[in-house]
């Protein structure tokens, strides 16, 4: 039997994670929070962050005994009254799903040390919208990327919405802050990886690229782009598009960067 604890005030502390969820957001957390049934089980199967608790709609609970049933002991799982939640969230929780995670970061060096022999990486620059962090880490996970690197303008990807709109990847995709754009391309370097960057003044079609047996591909935001002097120091590519047009979403670009890499290079695994 699904084992929950029922909940009827909103008021009640140990709802703490879960109040006025979109502000605090904004302001901030320390763990974060997952919506969504795909996403809870990415979370509690991909064992890459810890599981603090979880607060479902009592509706919700028969169709997730199976997934309740294998968390451990001391996670919590709370069930209120689809007002009670909506009240305790802020706004109407539709899927009537929440949990309550707990971060654990990477060290970036760490992270590239311990690659395989042939590894696909992703490098995020200026990534500041959360739809499109999202977008990238999906398209990361569906194309086999390794790890992500992010610079220190990104967003996090373990705010809500940037979860939600992964599917889930944000949790399951290793991936660490690596300092400035600089830094980061440093790094992967100094791990002998070879950074592609896209540009539409890439130097490159991308057609034409090869990937080496460790590659990374820089993505920057969408309107700046990439900075100049980073794409002066590493390998530019374009993807050709119709007369008068040059401009793709960063998200869309990426999956279609990252399809031609994999396909390109079918074992990165090995």
């Amino acid at each position: 039997m699904t084992r929950t604890i029922p909940i009827d005030d909103p008021a009640d502390p140990r709802l703490a994670d879960y109040r006025e969820v979109r502000e605090r957001d904004l302001a901030g957390r320390d763990g974060f929070i997952a919506e969504g049934q795909v996403v809870l089980e990415k979370l509690v199967r991909g064992g890459r962050h810890g599981l603090r608790s979880v607060l479902l709609a009592e509706k919700r609970v028969p169709a997730l005994a199976g997934l309740l049933a294998g968390l451990a002991d001391e996670v919590p799982v709370y069930a209120a009254g689809q007002a009670v939640m909506d009240a305790v969230a802020g706004f109407p929780i539709h899927r009537g799903i929440l949990a309550a995670g707990e971060r654990r970061t990477l060290d970036a060096e760490a992270l590239l040390a311990g690659l395989p022999r042939r590894a696909l990486v992703v490098g995020l620059v200026g990534i500041a919208n959360h739809d499109n962090m999202g977008g990238l880490f999906r398209n990361a996970a569906a194309f086999g990327a390794d790890a992500v690197l992010l610079d220190d303008s990104c967003c996090d990807p373990l705010y809500r919405k940037a979860i939600r709109v992964s599917v889930g990847a944000a949790l399951t995709t290793p991936f660490a802050q690596a300092g400035s754009a600089g830094d980061l391309c440093k790094l992967l370097a100094q791990h002998g990886f070879s950074v592609v960057a896209l540009s539409p003044r890439g130097a490159v079609d991308l057609a034409d690229l090869s990937p080496s047996a460790r590659t990374a591909a820089l993505f920057g935001a969408e309107g700046p782009g990439l900075p100049l002097d980073l794409l002066a120091g590493v390998q530019s590519v374009r993807i050709p598009m119709a007369g008068g047009f040059d401009s793709l979403n960063v998200a869309t670009s990426s999956g279609i960067v990252l399809h031609h890499l994999a396909a390109r290079a079918p074992s990165w695994a090995v």
